[in-house]
């Protein structure tokens, strides 16, 4: 490999096709669907290594400490992670991550890549990268086909110059066409006749190629891109594209945007396996069904089921399927989902019914996720909430107060450090500290294992947003996230 790859990881999307599990505040890239590690994490090391640069990351500000946390726990440092305001879809991410690598080294090969793909083979994926650099070193656009399976109507195709020869190997070829989803007697022709791959949506490209393939096809993007970088501001490391330029740029694919109307194209083979996950039954097919077809998670157990994804993902909530055969069920502590394997595309209008009614399951866990760990909510009444708090060594809540509730903590594993207005101490297990309301607290974490806590409120609201923030390690601002 002549020059180092830049990967560019997208991490903003929503995953709302395998709700329960994964919502939008807390979507399916930085969940654990396959493995030990996160969707995301995933990508982070299969784009690492020899011949690879440290990331970029396009992202959403919610996701923030995540992404870093994430890249952390793998011993990954994001080159820069940029900050969209609102998800306007892949094309104005691409180009953003673009002319921000093409600012810090120009002309760099640049390899585009969503964060929730599984990849099992990545030395093989690697290999297929590096047969693309050739291509993309002379201003080729690189998109990589996957060899198809099945006749699946879900995904785009893209149609060859010629087959690949018998032994599949990467090599590069012009692309000739790319192919809408098709309907099934279409995607069943184009797999018997062996001269289409599907489109993976990972691209290969120079900066200088993509940015003027942008200024010849979409100038209005490209102008307002970077108006949204030059009013960019910089939180924690973080860069956060302006709001302004950025809501009123075209919310468009990068295929539709630039590569279908391109010459440039060059398509390589991949052969070896490759999954986005897009729904349940995608899922159940990736995990390694038994014998019986059966795929099992968590406290989940199959009597005389066939052809059945049963998914339990709390230890203490057994999820038990009798005489079942092609159904998902996915159980939560606060949603569950049972729905036929043939309808699982379907799984997105259920997300749908549920914001139309109001239902708060629709888009957030009962599990929230924050800079300093994580917090949730164990029981909730009228005027009390009982929550579990969760805070990283090291990590620290703001400096705050609210005006409708006091609250009372108890430590359960680990050790607090807790400021009540004037008066700092230490509290360690089985300990406990009353917060009245309107007091100034605070609570850290100074040891070096996590930090665990039960919190009684009592009040009128208990609301998120009654936060008032006076100091803030991580510069969240006020209201409920900031």
């Amino acid at each position: 490999m002549t020059q180092a790859i830049h990967p560019l990881l997208l991490c903003g999307g929503s995953g709302t096709r395998l709700w329960p599990l994964s919502r939008k505040s807390y979507p399916k890239q930085f969940t654990r669907l396959t493995g030990e590690e996160s969707l995301f994490q995933m990508s982070a090391r299969r784009l690492a290594g020899e011949g690879f640069a440290p990331p970029i990351v396009v992202t959403a500000t919610d996701f923030r400490f995540v992404v870093t946390e994430q890249l952390a726990a793998i011993e990954t440092v994001a080159k820069a992670t940029l900050i969209e305001p609102e998800g306007r879809n892949t094309a104005p991410a691409v180009l953003a991550g673009a002319l921000v690598l093409a600012e810090q080294s120009p002309g760099a090969l640049m390899l585009v890549a969503p964060s929730d793909h599984v990849i099992p083979e990545p030395e093989r994926f690697r290999e297929a990268v590096r047969a693309a650099v050739p291509a993309a070193e002379k201003g080729q656009l690189v998109t990589f086909g996957i060899r198809p399976d099945r006749a699946e109507t879900g995904y785009g195709w893209l149609a060859l110059s010629e087959r690949p020869d018998a032994d599949f190997r990467p090599v590069p070829q012009a692309l000739k066409a790319f192919v809408e989803k098709p309907d099934a007697d279409t995607a069943r022709a184009m797999l018997e006749g062996g001269e289409h791959l599907w489109n993976a949506g990972i691209f290969l490209f120079s900066t200088d190629a993509i940015i003027a393939a942008f200024e010849r096809y979409q100038p209005a993007m490209l102008e307002g891109v970077r108006k949204a970088l030059a009013q960019a501001e910089i939180d924690l490391g973080f860069t956060r594209l302006a709001p302004e330029p950025w809501s009123g740029l075209q919310d468009i694919s990068i295929d539709y945007a630039v590569m279908e109307k391109a010459p440039n194209l060059t398509v390589v083979p991949y052969a070896g396996g490759w999954s986005d996950l897009g729904g349940w039954d995608a899922v159940w097919r990736d995990s390694g069904p038994d014998d019986a077809g059966v795929v099992r998670s968590g406290p989940a157990t199959a009597i005389d089921c066939r052809d059945t994804l049963l998914r339990a993902e709390d230890g203490q909530q057994p999820l038990v399927g009798i005489g079942l055969v092609d159904v998902i069920a996915v159980a939560m502590p606060d949603a569950v989902l049972v729905a036929h394997k043939d309808r699982a595309q379907d799984v997105r209008k259920a997300v749908a019914a549920l914001k139309e009614q109001g239902v708060p399951q629709a888009e957030t866990l009962p599990r929230d996720y924050r800079p300093w760990g994580w917090y949730e909510s164990l029981a909730v009444g009228s005027r009390f909430q009982v929550k579990r708090i969760h805070v990283h060594p090291g990590g620290s809540l703001s400096l705050q107060s609210h005006h409708h509730r006091s609250e009372h903590w108890i430590v359960v594993e680990g050790t607090a450090k807790v400021t009540v207005d004037d008066e700092v101490r230490l509290l360690t297990e089985n300990q406990s500290v009353y917060i009245p309301l309107g007091a100034v607290h605070r609570m850290e974490n100074p040891g070096k294992m996590p930090m665990v806590l039960i919190e009684v409120q009592t009040g009128s609201y208990l609301g998120e947003d009654d936060i008032i923030r006076y100091e803030d390690v991580y510069a969240r601002g006020q209201g409920a996230r900031g």
